[in-house]
């Protein structure tokens, strides 16, 4: 609760448009909820591929002098959380190198799983790595390859990793992107309203920046090529059964996104009106933990019939760092981000509504907030299942043993977070509201249900000997 899974990683790729590089600029404005670490952009004028990439935000990266010397009318860029590979400038993306068939640059969002082994492998036969990012894994591989054509140094480079990936390339003439025959991680395709040029890029909200129009997701195990000629789809992997992140409909896409056809923001509804029927509680309002709480708490107002309060307030301006006073102010880190409302939350029974608890230090922390502010009653409510097991698929999570709900009972979590009651949705409850159902998902953070072997699993040593490891 509120200890936000960090977010993965966002990509944006255009081609056929005058202004590539400002378009891109745009599209990860739209994508930045999905990485805050760093950003860049690469863009191509048909003859040469020219980056630029910093640590920072977005909008502090990119001034208009910056964009005009990205020119060319195709470009892709990237918005980054470290998951595999340090935050540091060495890690950004998207990565640009030079090979003897030319120059490319790739943008990933994923996570493969057997790259230290694969890049053990090209360590002993010579290669020199320049980052710790598994994308260059994928770079090296690709500049070994023996095939002609880059579609084709990219299909064989790929056939012999193992994870999530949706990535993009950018040659000097063509724009390439490539979906795992999972399809774990998003990637849509997109067209430029009246300009004959195409978008793929992670989420839909970020077509709806530029005004481009949806066309559909690119499919699992899917490359979709753009060049002069148009846009041209191939399948070169063999089939795989579609396992998609059920966690981006819950917390990680933004809610005006489309995924799997439907408006994620109804579903994040839906999440809160199944929690309402399987967790019903005695209450006077309903208050989400902003901002990602609030679609689910709306759901849960609505089935249950209790009213909706915003009895959390949000500071929006919070850099990624402050200054804390000497002279102690308990849970400064919490409160410089939500205040309670006194005059909401007063002399009440609430619900709180929020999407997950990872380890439950901040939870914890809020509920005394509003406890503090006057509540009467605090009654825990989590559209989500218990997330019991870390993603080796591209999101930064915690070791299994530092999940709260991997070492605790209910009602150990609830005495925890000091709330009354505490209620989870249920797996069932959360495959019926999500498109098609059970068999297309990837759900490995609730069950354990790895789609894709993973190179190394935890050690029993990473899981605690006895449970009640966090201190009641």
């Amino acid at each position: 609760m509120f200890e936000r899974w960090h977010e993965e990683c966002g990509v944006f790729g255009i081609h056929g448009h005058p202004e590539a590089a400002n378009m891109t600029y745009l599209g990860l404005y739209a994508l930045q909820h999905r990485g805050q670490e760093s950003a860049g952009i690469a863009s191509s004028d048909g003859e040469m591929i020219t980056f630029h990439k910093e640590m920072g935000l977005v909008a502090d990266i990119f001034s208009e002098e910056i964009l005009t010397r990205l020119p060319g009318t195709m470009a892709i860029g990237h918005v980054r959380y470290s998951t595999t590979g340090s935050s540091e400038l060495k890690n950004a993306q998207p990565v640009v190198v030079d090979f003897e068939s030319g120059s490319i640059a790739v943008a990933h969002n994923g996570n493969l799983v057997n790259a230290h082994e694969i890049k053990r492998e090209l360590e002993v036969s010579g290669s020199i790595f320049q980052s710790t990012m598994d994308t260059e894994v994928i770079v090296h591989l690709i500049a070994r390859s023996r095939k002609d054509r880059i579609e084709d140094r990219i299909v064989d480079a790929l056939g012999q990793v193992r994870g999530a990936y949706s990535l993009l390339f950018l040659a000097r003439d063509k724009l390439i992107g490539i979906r795992d025959p999972h399809g774990i991680r998003p990637l849509v395709l997109g067209k430029l309203k009246g300009e004959g040029g195409h978008v793929i890029c992670s989420e839909s909200c970020a077509l709806d920046l530029i005004e481009a129009e949806y066309l559909r997701e690119v499919e699992p195990g899917e490359m979709v090529v753009v060049d002069r000629r148009g846009v041209r789809s191939y399948k070169p992997f063999p089939p795989a059964t579609a396992r998609f992140c059920i966690f981006e409909y819950i917390y990680f896409a933004r809610p005006d996104s489309i995924m799997g056809g439907r408006s994620n923001y109804e579903i994040r509804k839906e999440l809160g009106r199944q929690l309402a029927r399987e967790c019903p509680a005695q209450a006077d309002i309903v208050i989400p933990v902003p901002d990602s709480g609030v679609p689910a708490a709306l759901g849960f107002s609505e089935a249950a019939g209790i009213p909706f309060e915003m009895g959390l307030i949000r500071n929006h301006y919070v850099g990624r760092t402050f200054i804390e006073p000497q002279q102690s102010i308990r849970h400064f880190g919490v409160k410089i981000k939500l205040n309670a409302v006194r005059g909401v939350v007063e002399g009440k029974r609430v619900v709180v509504v929020d999407d997950s608890i990872v380890r439950g230090t901040t939870g914890r922390k809020i509920i005394k907030m509003i406890r503090a502010a006057g509540a009467r009653e605090i009654h825990v409510r989590i559209s989500s299942p218990p997330t019991c097991y870390p993603c080796f698929y591209g999101i930064d999570t915690p070791l299994r043993r530092d999940l709260i709900a991997a070492t605790h009972t209910l009602e150990e979590i609830n005495k925890y977070l000091t709330s009354d009651t505490l209620g989870y949705l249920s797996m069932r409850g959360l495959h019926a509201c999500v498109p098609n159902g059970k068999a297309t998902y990837c759900d490995a953070c609730f069950s354990g249900n790895y789609p894709v072997p993973l190179e190394v699993e935890e050690t029993e040593e990473q899981l605690p000997l006895f449970r009640g490891s966090v201190r009641i």
